[in-house]
Parts: structure tokens; sequence; C-alpha cells
């Protein structure tokens, strides 16, 4: 009787080992995320579809141009940031931003001049975010000088 109930906690632990190794392999080679599921800790294109929608008052004429941007971005991150790149962190960072610039530079095509003033304030302040509310070198505020020296003085909010 014994035996059998060691036989059973034996096996039951040596599934469940079994069944965290794939499950971390396949979370590490990304197989685990369902279609518009983002990795790093940033937002799924269908949740940052809602806030956009909710923030920018999107239209439906603009939604679904939107989005075809979001998922076109995402596709050139991933093959950027993929297990095949070879680029090195540096060029990596500086093609990130043109991925990012090219991105903004679909939406000021398609937003009114409010929505697209309302989008830089939206991203920015999920860039401040991600980096911990701290900026990080050149901060949210893209670098701007006279915004980082301003800021210095403001009192911080918590």
């Amino acid at each position: 009787m014994r035996t059998i109930k060691l036989s059973v906690i034996a096996a039951v632990a040596l599934g469940s080992l079994v069944a965290c190794t794939a499950m971390a392999q396949d979370a590490k080679d990304g197989k685990d995320a369902a279609p518009g599921k983002k990795g790093r800790g940033g937002m799924s294109i269908e949740r940052m579809m809602e806030r956009l929608g909710t923030e920018l008052s999107l239209t439906d004429a603009q939604k679904p141009k939107i989005e075809a941007v979001l998922k076109d971005t995402e596709k050139k991150r991933q093959e950027l940031r993929g297990p095949d790149s070879t680029v090195p962190q540096d060029q990596r960072r500086e093609k990130m931003k043109a991925i990012t610039d090219d991105q903004d530079k679909e939406f000021k095509k398609i937003l009114s001049a409010e929505q697209f003033t309302k989008w830089e304030k939206f991203r920015d302040e999920q860039l401040q975010r991600r980096r911990g509310g701290s900026g990080g070198p050149g901060g949210a505020s893209g670098g701007d000088a006279q915004k980082k020296d301003a800021s210095k003085d403001a009192p911080k909010k918590d």
C-alpha cells in the first residue's frame, strides 16, 4: 500500500516537472502567446485597440487602419527581437526607434491633429510607466532639454 502511494506521488511529481519544463520552453520560444498577445510586458494589440479607441475616440473608419499599423509595427519588432536576430543591441535600439517613428508617421496620416496630440501623450505615459516612472536616458519627453530641466524643479508625483 505504501509503495503504491509513493509510486503515485512520484508519478505526479514527475508529470508536473515535465509539464512545467515544457511550458517554460514554450514560453521562451513564444509559442504560448495567442495571436495578438504581446510579450515583454507590453499590451496586446487587442488591449491597445481598446485603450486607443477610448483615449483617442477612434472612429469606426480609423480602427482597422490603426490596428493594421499596430500589427505591422509589432511584426517588425518581433523580427528584430526574434531568436534568429543577429543585430547588435545598439543597432537594434536604433532600428526600434525607426520602427516607432514610422508608426507615428502612419498614425499622423490616420488621426486628426487633436487625436495625434492625445496619442503622443498616451505613448509618453506608457513609456514612462514601463521605465518605472524614471523616464530613463532621454526621458519620456524624447530628450527635450527644456522639459527635462523643468521636471527637475517640479514637485514629484507618486
